[in-house]
């Protein structure tokens, strides 16, 4: 049989479509790059409101419209840590990107204004080197402590998963 002739019979066959679709549809929406940082931040829909970061002296499921939707306390701590890991990773790259501008424009201003492009070029090309040298370090904690942060929501969500699992099936 040719391909031809396959691809004919396959165009007739019935397509199956997938009946369960287990996962829920989030409207999580991505803002504009910040300026400084150039990371776009993610507006979730599922975002406790920052009150709730705060003691607070009444149970806060009094106040739920529809007590069946109790939240567990692991999907409270679910969502602050995926906040708390946005903020972090923010936080890292707009200082990273503020110490860098201005050590680049120190080296700019360094330099005569009448002076040949391949100054300039060298100039920078050094400042390049010695800021990955010098950065390296710092970056490579971050890179481990935001992994660690990451690989904690991932364990939090797989148990927000399994308690929402107990609550419907058991």
């Amino acid at each position: 049989m040719s391909f031809a002739a396959a691809g004919r019979i396959g165009a007739r066959a019935p397509r199956i479509r997938r009946s369960l679709h287990v996962t829920a549809r989030r409207d999580d929406k991505i803002g504009p790059p910040h300026p400084i940082s150039n990371l776009r931040p993610v507006i979730y829909s599922d975002a406790p409101p920052a009150s709730q970061r705060l003691p607070h002296p009444y149970s806060l499921h009094e106040f739920d419209e529809d007590p069946a939707r109790a939240k567990t306390d692991y999907d409270l701590r679910w969502k602050l840590a995926r906040q708390d890991l946005d903020n972090f990773n923010h936080n890292f790259w707009l200082d990273s990107n503020r110490r860098f501008e201005a050590a680049r424009q120190e080296i700019l201003t360094a330099l005569p204004t009448d002076g040949p492009p391949l100054d300039k070029e060298d100039a920078l090309s050094e400042f390049y080197r010695q800021w990955v040298l010098q950065e390296g370090e710092r970056l490579d904690t971050y890179t481990d402590e935001w992994r660690a942060r990451n690989w904690e929501i991932i364990q939090l969500e797989w148990r927000v998963k399994w308690q929402q699992f107990k609550n419907k099936w058991i």
